[in-house]
């Protein structure tokens, strides 16, 4: 009964177009009201307290970061340097958007920004080379999943939170399945467009690969910073967060001068904006993560799901399932603070490595982006590259199909997880 106060309420406030925030504060004094432990100072604390965490920093400061990074010229000359590299290779430039994904995802963190950043500096290219304009606005879609798992991440941040699991540690096991999934993305890209018969842009030269690769070097080390910074202990998670927001601000300003005060004011503006409601969203969900707690129904759900705790595949399958439904009518964030609170225990309980289990959550909500029909990917390439919803989402299913292809092949295999773990510690 408490399950279905709980989901009745959550759902039936989402069906009614209420914002999920909402939904999850009203879902919560449902509740409480069920429990009979109404209380307004109770839920007053609980939310004030979601959103007061020194990691939570992290959030903010990222977010500005990869503002500052496409607005100053570091995604410009990243995507320069790969198409340098790789677009004069048949089906090159989605390659191009592939390489150029990885870079920036080692930069910002946000699958949003990197997705807007690369359908307004690519998608026009690709259509005017004659690729389909379907098939590059999901490449391009697709390739936008890979910022939340290469670190710096936004998510990892966020479930490190939820689930008191090291976010370092969190960082350094995403980058190999990040790679994965841009190499499941790369053999999708070349199986698609295998037929297509473009002209291909003449290769670069050694000198020019050369003048790419040094006008980018700012930008490129970004991510060795942080990653030799969190391996060596000179700064946490959070405070490697603020390093990227201020490396990107000195490199935009002083290093290109790409960067005004006028425009350093809206970007500002509008990290500030898109914090508030990712942290308003925390500070909701924390309410409900309290409130689930009490009702014992993590328990619960250890007591539904005992008969597959023999068996760790089969209990991750079936969680990654679930998972995947809940993507396509959830955004990731709110997805993350709902179930990690339920799922976690269930990992303990199996015996799982929570590090192991987080990259795949986050992996599984990354790909629910692009999920239709709520994918927020999908509504930043249609938004930006001016196409219809229903062109992109054809477009995405078969790199959306590749992602999850290797999602469970990482289930299947959790060495290609935990292997560099072993490589840093």
């Amino acid at each position: 009964m408490t399950v279905f106060i709980f989901l009745g309420s959550l759902l039936g406030a989402m069906a009614l177009g209420i914002p999920i925030a909402y939904a999850l504060l009203a879902s919560g004094v449902a509740l409480m009201w069920h429990l009979g432990l109404f209380d307004a100072q109770i839920l007053a604390q609980n939310f004030i307290n979601g959103a007061d965490s020194f990691p939570l920093l992290a959030v903010p400061f990222f977010m500005l970061a990869g503002e500052i990074m496409n607005a100053g010229g570091l995604s410009q000359r990243i995507v320069n340097f790969a198409l340098a590299l790789v677009g004069h290779v048949k089906g090159g430039l989605g390659y191009v958007v592939i390489l150029a994904a990885c870079l920036l995802s080692a930069l910002s963190g946000s699958a949003v920004a990197d997705a807007a950043a690369l359908t307004a500096l690519l998608l026009p290219m690709m259509i005017k080379a004659g690729h389909k304009k379907e098939v590059s606005g999901g490449l391009i879609a697709a390739s936008g999943v890979i910022g939340p798992i290469i670190p710096p991440s936004i998510g990892f941040v966020i479930f490190g939170v939820a689930a008191n699991v090291s976010i370092t540690k969190l960082f350094i096991a995403g980058i190999v399945p990040g790679i994965m999934i841009g190499v499941g993305l790369a053999l999708t890209w070349w199986w698609v467009g295998r037929k297509e018969t473009l002209a291909l842009p003449q290769r670069r030269t050694r000198a020019e690969v050369w003048a790419a690769a040094r006008d980018s070097v700012w930008a490129l080390m970004l991510p060795v910073f942080i990653l030799v910074g969190l391996r060596m202990g000179v700064f946490t998670p959070t405070e490697a967060a603020v390093v990227a927001a201020v490396y990107a601000l000195f490199v935009a300003t002083v290093i290109y001068r790409e960067l005004s005060l006028k425009a350093l004011y809206r970007i500002f503006v509008t990290a500030a904006r898109t914090t508030a409601v990712v942290m308003f969203l925390v500070a909701a969900a924390m309410v409900s993560a309290w409130l689930i707690t009490v009702a014992n129904l993590p328990a619960q759900m250890v007591d539904l799901l005992r008969p597959l705790l023999g068996n760790q595949t089969l209990l991750l399958i079936a969680i990654m399932v679930l998972v995947m439904l809940v993507g396509t009518a959830m955004d990731m964030t709110p997805t993350i603070l709902i179930m990690t609170p339920v799922l976690m225990p269930l990992i303990k309980a199996a015996g799982i490595d929570p590090v192991y289990f987080g990259v795949l959550f986050i992996i599984n909500n990354s790909i629910g982006l692009v999920t239709p029909p709520v994918g927020t990917i999908l509504n930043v390439v249609a938004g930006v590259g001016r196409m219809k919803m229903d062109e992109v989402t054809r477009g995405v299913l078969p790199f959306m199909a590749a992602q999850f292809a290797v999602m469970f092949v990482m289930v299947l295999f959790p060495q290609t997880v935990l292997a560099p773990l072993r490589w840093f510690y």
